[in-house]
């Protein structure tokens, strides 16, 4: 076989192994298929199906603590101010523990704390004012309630006379209108000129034809004392620009008795209680109380009545809320929405004393303006006081000032009503009679600083002796020799010899305690007093009338003034001797 016969058959044999490999495959492919089931065809399914439940994450979530599941707040961090309330409460129980352990003295310190820090407090503005407002509240109703049974309110010992104020008996009554009046009054409203809106109500024209008839003593009493002091009240109401009718308010409250208090211790001309007092400055120390302090008391009057004007936008609110409280007031205007002294006392939202009190102090303006209507214009009222004023540089005894200026001790404690006891502290502006200031400083430059709360001093008249002299103080001839020094070892008629007398504890003045039989705190103000509401000047809202008290010091001080003076003997006016020395 040649070489193209095989180059032939060699191509040939190729071509047959590729026919055969290629119908192998296509038969395997075949074979796979047969035993596979025809594809699906894909077409939409309408399922008509509810829609599933909402299912919580927790079904127990409800019950799990709200802090779990939110996240954590802050308290707010506390003011200076919420910080003294906490003070006050520390101090609080402090003083409720002494009281329980009977410890009187200490319960009374700790109860003084306590109001002080929350006084404080008001001014350092405290997170939640309406909870301190009502904190202040509770804790001056405790303080009082054990005043009145074991620190000293209900004490019935008898340290001076106290009386009664005028207005005490009236302030809960109402009276019948005397149809006669009525057109009277409202002409003599009509030319009446007066800083304070004036009205005539029912009650104002009760209270006029009560102070007409049977109460028209009760107006000329007053009237006749506040002599004393209306030139004074005048010219410090115009200083702080308010109405000078609010002078009335003194004599509601006092009658212008500037040692008034009540069983529920307001006290002074103003009947401030003691934490209303101190927001406007009256202080009280061992030796003195500025509530009892005439002009003092009466700056302090007007300025809080200018506050509760601004507040409230109307005088008739504002003196209401200085009878009940401010808070009384606005309680009452926030739960009927009415700003009107009248709508309130037609409604009885205000207590009834209060009710009572704005109606008399119209009373007394209309008839005060036209005095003569009224038989008030022959009413002659007492001279205004005039006095000298000394600033002593250490505690001093009101005998030895009475020694210098030929007073008794009682008089001056009339002069100086904001005085406790006998004995005045350094720094107090001490009332002597009018010229007897520059005899006075001279004189108790004669005495050692440190023995003014006891010495004495004397001027020697004809006849005395040492002996006799010293009979009459309780020293002896020789004590009287050595501090004084005396020339010839004998008195000489005219000399100012000073006594060294030995310390003794003072006298008290007056205590604010009632007597026994006066109206106390019996649970109401008024018939439904709002317990809530925050005191004013004085005592808090749920009190009952209070009744202001008099004390004077000593059992006939009352008449221990110028016809007390006559009775005494009459000195000769002499030199000062200068004789003593300090020891």
């Amino acid at each position: 076989m040649n070489a193209r016969t095989e180059t032939v058959l060699s191509l040939i044999v190729l071509a047959g192994a590729s026919l055969v490999a290629g119908c192998g495959v296509n038969q395997h492919s075949g074979f796979q298929n047969a035993f596979l089931p025809p594809a699906a065809r894909h077409t939409p399914i309408d399922l008509d199906l509810d829609r599933p439940p909402i299912v919580e994450p927790n079904v127990y979530i409800k019950d799990v603590p709200g802090f779990l599941v939110t996240a954590p707040q802050m308290p707010p961090r506390p003011t200076r101010g919420d910080l003294k309330v906490d003070d006050a409460e520390r101090h609080f129980a402090a003083g409720k523990q002494a009281y329980g352990s009977g410890k009187f003295d200490a319960a009374r310190a700790e109860f003084d704390l306590a109001i002080d820090a929350m006084l404080e407090a008001s001014d350092l503005n405290p997170a939640d004012r309406a909870g301190y407002e009502r904190q202040m509240d509770q804790m001056v109703d405790a303080i009082h309630s054990y005043d009145l049974e074991a620190l000293g309110a209900s004490d019935t010992s008898e340290a001076g006379r106290f009386d009664k104020a005028p207005l005490e008996d009236i302030l809960q009554m109402t009276f019948p209108v005397d149809p006669k009046i009525k057109a009277r009054v409202l002409d003599q409203m009509a030319a009446t000129v007066s800083q304070l809106p004036l009205s005539v109500t029912d009650a104002v024209l009760g209270y006029v034809s009560y102070f007409s008839t049977r109460g028209h003593s009760t107006i000329t009493v007053a009237m006749q004392r506040s002599g004393r002091y209306r030139p004074m009240i005048k010219r410090v109401l115009d200083e702080e620009g308010v109405p000078q009718e609010l002078i009335h308010l003194a004599q509601a409250e006092s009658g212008f008795l500037p040692r008034a208090i009540s069983p529920a211790r307001a006290s002074g001309m103003w009947q401030f209680m003691a934490f209303r007092g101190a927001e406007y400055g009256l202080q009280r120390t061992a030796y003195t109380d500025d509530r009892l302090d005439p002009e003092k008391a009466t700056r302090a009057a007007a300025r809080h009545l200018h506050d509760l004007y601004n507040m409230f936008g109307d005088w008739y609110l504002a003196i209401a809320a200085y009878d009940c409280g401010p808070m009384t007031v606005q309680a009452a205007v926030e739960r009927t929405g009415y700003a009107d002294f009248w709508e309130l006392r037609a409604r009885g939202e205000l207590p009834i004393e209060t009710t009572n009190y704005v109606p008399i102090i119209l009373a007394m303006t209309i008839m005060e303006k036209n005095a003569a209507a009224y038989g008030l214009d022959q009413v002659q009222m007492d001279p205004p006081l005039e006095y000298d004023t000394v600033e002593l540089t250490a505690l001093t005894s009101l005998p030895l000032i009475a020694d210098v200026t030929d007073t008794s001790a009682p008089e001056l404690a009339a002069m100086n009503p904001a005085l406790l006891s006998t004995l005045a502290p350094a720094h107090y502006a001490v009332h002597v009679p009018k010229g007897s200031g520059p005899r006075l400083t001279a004189a108790l430059g004669l005495i050692p600083a440190e023995h003014r709360a006891s010495w004495r001093l004397h001027r020697v008249v004809a006849g005395e002796t040492l002996a006799t002299i010293g009979t009459r103080f309780g020293v002896s001839a020789a004590s009287l020799l050595e501090s004084n020094r005396l020339p010839n070892h004998a008195a000489v008629e005219g000399d100012l010899l000073a006594i060294p007398a030995a310390a003794r504890p003072a006298p008290v003045l007056w205590r604010t305690a009632p007597r026994r039989g006066v109206a106390g705190r019996t649970g109401a103000h008024g018939a439904s007093h709002m317990a809530s509401a925050a005191p004013s000047h004085r005592a808090p809202a749920t009190r009952r009338a209070s009744s202001k008290l008099h004390a004077s010091a000593g059992p006939r001080a009352k008449q221990a003034g110028p016809a007390a003076a006559a009775q005494r003997p009459t000195r000769k006016p002499t030199m000062l001797v200068a004789h003593a020395t300090g020891k």
